[in-house]
């Protein structure tokens, strides 16, 4: 089993990689680069930021405590994955519908899709988003 600092790691550096990916296969060249996630303490740090870093990803780590969320917000026309590294939360749609989220899960959130993501455990809720355009 991963610990949670090589956990961290290798999502920075798949995240990386397939940025790297998709810039080759587009003809703009972004470089490769290790982003360190030990830096947020509590709120998000951006990852990644789109253009000219990538062709359209952007992507960030997320730290909340007990009780605090994101905040509503909508994919609009990206779509948006989640990837739990430690915690417990919820995953909050327009419509009241929820999905579970824990550590060691993946999340996928379509575009055009209001959501909020909150933590409902007692402990910090970590977990990386990455968004790509769609269109």
């Amino acid at each position: 089993m991963l610990c949670r600092t090589t956990l961290i790691r290798v999502v920075a550096l798949t995240t990386v990689s397939f940025a790297a990916l998709v810039a080759a296969q587009s003809g703009v060249k972004p470089h490769a680069k290790v982003i360190a996630l030990e830096k947020a303490d509590s709120g998000i740090l951006s990852i990644v930021s789109g253009p000219p870093e990538t062709i359209t990803m952007k992507s960030g780590y997320v730290v909340l405590e007990p009780g605090h969320s994101v905040g509503k917000h909508s994919t609009e026309h990206h779509e948006e994955m989640l990837v739990v590294l430690e915690g417990r939360g919820e995953m909050l749609f327009h419509d009241g519908s929820k999905l579970q989220v824990k550590e060691r899960t993946a999340l996928y959130c379509p575009p055009e899709t209001e959501h909020d993501v909150k933590n409902t455990g007692t402990s910090v809720l970590r977990y990386v988003y990455i968004v790509a355009d769609a269109r």
